[in-house]
């Protein structure tokens, strides 16, 4: 997940806390030491406490999958161990105004496109491999349908198509808006998200 830095149009710069709070990564922040929840953006201790930081898109996937829609890619190397974060035991969650929706990877990789409303937003969910992406269905003031085309591309119901990747219409220009959502495992959703709907397509 990524979170936008500012709090009142400032920067603040955040470290690793140290602590877990609800199975997930602590964050502070050096200018006032409150103690930020890493899954909800949001400061839980301190003089910030209830502050929120912007979610912006962006995505887990392999770095293979990334480099074919994104070749010109840099990545800063470092010697680590192999992640033991396993995609398909994840869901991939949305929260729009407060309210909160997850989807499982291996029912969303199945059906390719799952469509959902989340706070009133109309959006789609996407898998192609291993990489998903969630858009907003509202485009050119009306509402789309999306189904999985034949060459991993999006079709809309009135013969659109879409990159899946990107959101990019293939007639030229116009794309779709990303909605920002994060990779959560099944009982930290339950955390963070004790309201929060699975759906199973």
């Amino acid at each position: 997940m990524v979170h936008r830095r500012e709090v009142e149009g400032r920067p603040i710069m955040v470290g690793n806390q140290g602590d877990l709070y609800g199975n997930a990564m602590t964050w502070f922040d050096h200018e006032t030491g409150s103690v930020w929840s890493q899954p909800l953006g949001a400061a839980i201790l301190g003089p910030l406490s209830g502050t929120e930081l912007e979610l912006l898109p962006s995505q887990l996937t392999t770095w293979g999958t990334w480099r074919s829609s994104h070749p010109g890619t840099s990545a800063l190397a470092a010697q680590v161990r192999r992640s033991g974060f396993a995609l398909d035991q994840m869901l991939i969650a949305v929260e729009i105004d407060r309210e909160a929706l997850a989807v499982p990877v291996p029912d969303l990789r199945r059906a390719g496109v799952v469509e959902a409303t989340v706070g009133e937003v109309p959006i789609a969910l996407t898998m192609v491999g291993d990489s998903w992406m969630v858009f907003a269905l509202r485009h050119d003031g009306r509402t789309l349908r999306l189904f999985r085309g034949e060459v991993d591309d999006l079709v809309d119901g009135e013969g659109g198509r879409w990159d899946q990747a990107t959101g990019r219409s293939l007639a030229g220009g116009e794309a779709l808006g990303r909605i920002p959502a994060i990779t959560v495992f099944p009982g930290d959703y339950r955390t963070f998200w004790p309201e929060g709907r699975v759906l199973i397509p």
